[in-house]
């Protein structure tokens, strides 16, 4: 059984360049798969290994500047859910697309899980998901609205076509792990909304710490890398991945017309033209030829959250 830990925070690195290698080498060196994100706000990423192999990562990261109360959610995953570690530099942790938006200076008020179903149920609050519609498509909790956003970087202005609508509201916000609510309740609060709040540790520790005959989630929880799911409890879900469009497929996707593995979904059929499916079929071709050879299986983890 293989540990996996999805982590994230807001420092300031001064020179994330330098940070890349030696994060790298302490990753590789001891087995860890996944990827992690460094920009001058923070780290942000998802990485799998051994339980020894983690903690080394670990220990590595909270050595870096700021970083010493760095926290994190663990799952598990029987197979390693990853093809291989990746160590990025970008210009966000999570890409919003808002300068002026900084974690480090506010966020919203933080709702332990225990306390989100009372939060979320009360009159006066409106519950918004700040996730992908994709992700949105697969689960989300009872009531919750669904933005419609193809990456956060939409969510902005979403907000500014839809603000008027929750006049002397209270807002709640949620999302995977926690990371998009940082960025999104520190935007709302310079937009002049007074109350705002967010599940801290988001959807996954929610799953992990609530009952299931308690829960107000409705569905599995997408995550980024080939597990595809989780759902109460952090067990592994029922969903796949169509490796065409990067999109969460259920078995019945699968009987549709429309699907052809690693080809087209009923999601993205009108999406592609004859000739990039004909392209996703010569790399399906050549995925199963590796996979005779006995080769290491081509990597079809999950994009992260964008």
């Amino acid at each position: 059984m293989l540990t996996v830990a999805a982590l994230y925070h807001f420092t300031r690195f001064e020179s994330p360049e330098a940070l890349k290698a030696p994060l790298a080498k302490v990753a590789c060196a001891n087995g860890v798969r996944g990827t992690l994100l460094l920009a001058r706000e923070g780290i942000n990423g998802t990485i799998a290994g051994t339980r020894e192999g983690i903690d080394r990562v670990l220990a590595h990261i909270r050595a870096l500047p700021g970083c010493a109360d760095l926290e994190w959610k663990e799952s598990t995953a029987q197979e390693m859910p990853f093809g291989r570690m990746k160590v990025r530099l970008k210009a966000e942790i999570v890409t919003m697309g808002q300068p002026d938006v900084d974690p480090r200076a506010s966020v919203g008020h933080y709702v332990e899980p225990q306390d989100w179903n009372e939060l979320i149920s009360a009159p006066d609050v409106v519950v918004i998901d700040t996730r992908n519609d994709y992700e949105v498509g697969i689960g989300t909790f009872d009531g919750a609205i669904d933005p419609q956003t193809r990456s956060f970087r939409d969510f902005p202005r979403w907000w500014q076509e839809n603000a008027a609508r929750f006049h002397n509201k209270r807002i709640a916000m949620f999302c995977t792990g926690g990371i998009r609510c940082e960025k999104s309740t520190n935007y709302l609060m310079s937009q002049g909304v007074d109350e705002v709040y967010h599940l801290k540790g988001g959807i996954l520790k929610y799953l992990e710490q609530v009952p299931e005959e308690e829960s107000l989630w409705q569905g599995e929880c997408f995550v980024f890398d080939r597990r595809v799911s989780l759902k109460h409890g952090l067990k592994q879900g029922e969903h796949d991945l169509c490796h065409a469009c990067r999109r969460p497929i259920s078995a019945a996707d699968k009987l549709s017309p429309d699907y052809e593995q690693g080809v087209s979904c009923p999601r993205c059929i009108g999406e592609y033209s004859n000739d990039d499916r004909a392209r996703f079929r010569e790399r399906e071709h050549q995925i199963r030829l590796a996979a005779e050879r006995g080769a290491e299986p081509h990597s079809k983890a999950n994009r992260m959250p964008d």
